[in-house]
């Protein structure tokens, strides 16, 4: 009798236990109009006002049971919206507006900009569009008409803007029948860039300045990168961005690749720990209240283009595999997979010479359904790149609108990017092209991601916390140690470097942006007490000269490789050779695609550091030898445009035959 005593006494143990191992912990709820209903105690929103506590609003019940009763409430026209994310404007944000006038940051109010956006031209290639496309919708209508929950912010506001704007936008979503917030998304805020193309980075803004992404994959810290993509989720929640269009986990194998700056090098290991650590420095070990749902691109792999022209523009819309690698470029996706990557982006591309129909990944079947799904294993979600329906229908060009919404949902995409129109995918399913039961598969999915994320607990943010935390002063510490981190040496045959302390230091930036008034920038003595600095060469016990190529842009790129002469990226070459044949010299390559250095007088280059996005006074501590540089090459740097033209664009240039690299991959020196 005892024993069976104490059997019963260890089962109601175990039951109390478990019991309060299941009791939730009532979390804040953030709320403007709906009214709150209460249950023994604990407090829910009422979300779609009947005056009861619906499963989705319950927020003790698992997400799967809440996403299908939020599914079982919702019509198809609500539906179709949830599946459409276009950019959002607030007033005086021009973003893709042809011949707008340009807008500083604090012309941009948090007020909506209520007027619809509509694209007579392919915004990329700026050829006329069969049909208009509507790339923004005004922010009521959007919301209250087109069902639309999905948004991209390419605006550039102080940080205070851009909170008060987002919780607008939730009081909108909120008082709207079944009260489904919205979520928002960015491009990169955190980076210093050349190319802040809309679509591709922000650029310089009120968040942390951290360097470009090729500089956090020269660190070779994979500790500093999580503390990096920690910072910035702080930053993104605490202004109510909750969805990160990024990173790009493409290899820049192809050196004439215009998006190598986004990328985190060449090879697919260091690759694939970089996405990892920024994943879950972003997103946790899961998807939380307090995490930026990651969005990684370009699947699978944007980098292996012919002649390296991109698939924006009809020129490059094939990707090619000549060094059969393609295997080799899956390698960072399978890191973000396993990481738990929220999202899943296909490039436009379409594949040449492999295996696979020859139409646009996100159109392409046996990439999504067979490659990314079976194979894989990815439960995630499809997003869709800016436009493929309407402005890069790659292999498709012959189809409808409405067929190529079929084929694309029947490949897999849940999520399309590029319209806030819904009319044309509402009447595909409405043909009985798509069927109804087809089109639940991805808002499930969707809705899975917003309940995670607790928006639907607490979309809102605090205005006054954002403006503190917000590029704040100890963030940006971190930021400005991962500046200098982020610097290689690649070569110091004469030992010049670091420089004696109160050298004269004639210290120069080469940077032709289009914009100033001129290339040339002479820092002064205020920037650093290390050195005497001096306003000429002829003053100086050496020259330290920073040049900044720059390729003009992706969206100006046209239709040839581009060259990657330092001549034929707005550096004047004779004046660099000039100032560093003149005296004692150190060279500043900054490095956005794997430059073509043959130009430069190789003797009198004799010390030469490369950056790849980073600031004056880092170079600067790191030429002081204040700070001992550690970084390492993410690419190689070939050692000519005829290797480059040889070369296998699915192959890293740390593959290529010998003779191929002046640095090689993983170069870099210390004192």
């Amino acid at each position: 009798m005892l024993v069976k005593a104490n059997v019963q006494t260890l089962i109601f143990l175990l039951f109390v236990h478990c019991a309060q191992a299941q009791k939730v912990a009532q979390p804040v709820l953030g709320y403007r109009s709906v009214k709150i209903l209460k249950e023994r105690g604990l407090t829910f929103k009422d979300l779609n006002k009947n005056g009861k506590l619906d499963r989705y609003e319950d927020w003790r019940l698992a997400v799967d049971t809440r996403v299908q009763d939020l599914l079982s409430q919702m019509s198809l026209e609500e539906k179709i919206g949830f599946m459409l994310i276009s950019t959002t404007r607030m007033v005086g944000d021009n973003a893709f507006q042809q011949n707008a006038p340009k807008t500083g940051p604090v012309e941009i109010t948090s007020d909506f900009n209520e007027e619809d956006l509509i694209q007579p031209n392919n915004i990329f290639t700026r050829k006329p569009l069969t049909i208009p496309i509507m790339s923004a919708a005004g922010t009521t209508k959007g919301v209250t008409q087109y069902h639309l929950r999905h948004f991209i912010l390419r605006a550039n506001p102080p940080a205070a803007i851009i909170a008060q704007w987002a919780n607008r936008l939730q009081q909108l979503c909120e008082n709207d029948h079944l009260g489904i917030p919205a979520i928002v998304a960015s491009n990169p805020r955190n980076h210093i860039t050349i190319d802040a193309a809309v679509g591709l980075s922000v650029g310089t803004t009120a968040f942390s300045k951290w360097p470009g992404e090729l500089g956090l994959a020269a660190m070779r810290d994979f500790k500093l990168t999580r503390e990096f993509a920690d910072i910035a989720r702080q930053e993104w929640t605490a202004v109510g961005l909750r969805k990160g269009y990024m990173y790009m986990a493409d290899l820049a194998t192809e050196p004439r690749w215009q998006r190598i700056e986004g990328t985190f090098g060449e090879d697919a290991d260091l690759a694939s720990h970089m996405i990892r650590e920024v994943i879950l420095g972003f997103q946790g070990m899961r998807l939380g209240t307090n995490s930026v749902a990651m969005t990684t691109k370009h699947f699978p792999g944007g980098g292996p283009q012919v002649n390296g022209m991109d698939s924006h523009f009809d020129w490059g819309k094939f990707a090619h595999y000549p060094g059969g690698n393609f295997e080799y470029h899956l390698k960072p996706f399978k890191a973000a997979i396993a990481a738990g990557t929220s999202a899943i982006m296909p490039y436009y591309s379409s594949p040449k010479g492999k295996d696979f129909e020859e139409v646009g990944f996100s159109y392409n079947k046996a990439i999504i359904q067979d490659l990314l799904r079976g194979k894989l294993g990815f439960k995630g979600i499809v997003n869709s790149d800016t436009g493929p329906i309407e402005m890069m229908p790659w292999g498709v060009e012959n189809l409808s609108l409405h067929q190529r919404y079929q084929k694309a949902l029947t490949a897999g995409v849940d999520l399309f990017s590029g319209t806030a129109d819904p009319s044309i995918l509402l009447e595909t399913v409405s043909q009985g092209l798509v069927s109804e039961a087809r089109i639940n598969e991805s808002v499930q999915r969707l809705l899975r991601e917003k309940f995670e994320l607790g928006l639907f607990e607490n979309p809102y943010v605090d205005v006054e916390k954002a403006k503190e935390i917000v590029g704040s002063t100890s963030f940006q510490k971190k930021a400005d140690l991962a500046q200098r981190k982020s610097v290689v040496l690649l070569r110091n045959d004469a030992k010049l470097l670091p420089l004696k302390a109160k050298t004269k230091l004639y210290f120069e930036t080469y940077y032709d942006n289009g914009r100033a008034s001129g290339p040339i920038t002479v820092h002064k003595a205020a920037e650093s007490s290390a050195f005497e600095f001096v306003s000429s060469k002829q003053e100086a016990d050496v020259v330290l000269v920073w040049i900044i190529p720059n390729a003009g842009g992706l969206f100006a790129s046209g239709n040839k490789p581009i060259e990657l002469n330092l001549s034929k990226n707005k550096i004047d070459v004779p004046h660099i050779n000039e100032l560093i044949s003149s005296k004692p010299a150190v060279l500043v390559i900054n490095f956005s695609s794997p430059w073509v250095l043959d130009e430069i007088d190789s003797k009198a280059a004799s010390t030469i550091l490369a950056t790849f996005g980073t600031t004056a006074d880092a170079v600067l501590d790191v030429v002081s030898g204040q700070f001992n540089p550690t970084g390492k090459l993410p690419f190689t740097i070939p050692v000519s445009n005829q290797v480059v033209t040889d070369n296998k664009s699915d192959i890293a240039g740390s593959m290529e035959p010998k003779g191929y690299a002046l640095f090689s991959f993983g170069a870099g020196l210390s004192y």
